[in-house]
C-alpha cells in the first residue's frame, strides 16, 4: 500500500527524531527473517534501552540526509532495519548481536556512533565491550585503589605498634 505524502513526512520526522535522540544507530539487513525472529530482536534490544525498527530505505535516506549523516554506498540496500541505542551503545549492540546469533537472515551492514561511521568489525567490537555499569565499576575501582593504598600505608605504623604493645602485654601476662 502506497503511503501518502503527509504520512511519508511523518515517518521521516519520526526517523529524524530517533536519529537525533540516539547515541548510536546500527543498520541491519533482515531478508528472510520471519516476524517471530524480528519480535525477538525487538524485545531484546528494548531491554537494553534501544529500539529496533524495520525502515523504508528511501525515507531513512531522507532522514539521514536531513540530520547530516554521510551514508556510504550499500548501507540502505535490500531490506533494512535500524537499531537505535538511546543510552548504552555497547549494550544495545550486544543485545542485537545476541538476538541474531543463530539467525543467518540478520546481517549487520554498518552504523553510526555520533557522526562517526562504524563498519561491521567496529560494531562487533562494540558488542564485545562490557556493559556501561561494569565499565563504571572498573573505573571506580581504579580510581579508589590509590586512596586505599594511601590509607593502608598511613595506618600500617600504628597497626605495627599495636602488635608490639599486644606482644608485650601477652608476654607480661604469661610471666605473671
Amino acid at each position: 500500500m502506497a503511503l501518502s505524502k503527509q504520512k511519508k513526512n511523518e515517518v521521516v520526522e519520526q526517523y529524524k527524531d530517533w536519529l537525533n535522540n540516539c547515541e548510536a544507530v546500527i543498520m541491519v539487513e533482515y531478508t528472510g527473517a520471519n516476524m517471530k525472529d524480528l519480535e525477538n530482536i525487538r524485545r531484546q534490544v528494548r531491554e537494553s534501552d534501544g529500539a529496533f525498527h524495520v525502515v523504508k530505505n528511501s525515507l531513512m535516506q531522507l532522514a539521514f540526509d536531513a540530520t547530516g549523516y554521510k551514508i556510504p554506498d550499500g548501507l540502505l540496500d535490500l531490506s533494512s532495519a535500524a537499531t537505535f541505542a538511546f543510552s548504552d551503545p555497547a549494550a544495545t549492540a550486544k543485545a542485537l548481536s545476541d538476538a541474531a546469533v543463530d539467525l543467518e537472515a540478520i546481517k549487520v551492514k554498518g552504523g553510526f556512533m555520533g557522526d562517526e561511521f562504524l563498519d561491521v568489525a567496529q560494531i562487533k567490537a562494540l558488542a564485545d565491550l562490557p556493559p556501561l555499569p561494569i565499565v563504571r565499576g572498573n573505573l571506580l575501582g581504579v580510581l579508589q585503589a590509590p586512596a586505599g593504598d594511601l590509607v593502608r600505608t598511613i595506618a600500617e605504623p600504628a597497626r605495627a605498634l599495636s602488635f608490639v604493645i599486644r606482644a608485650y602485654s601477652d608476654q607480661a601476662q604469661a610471666a605473671a
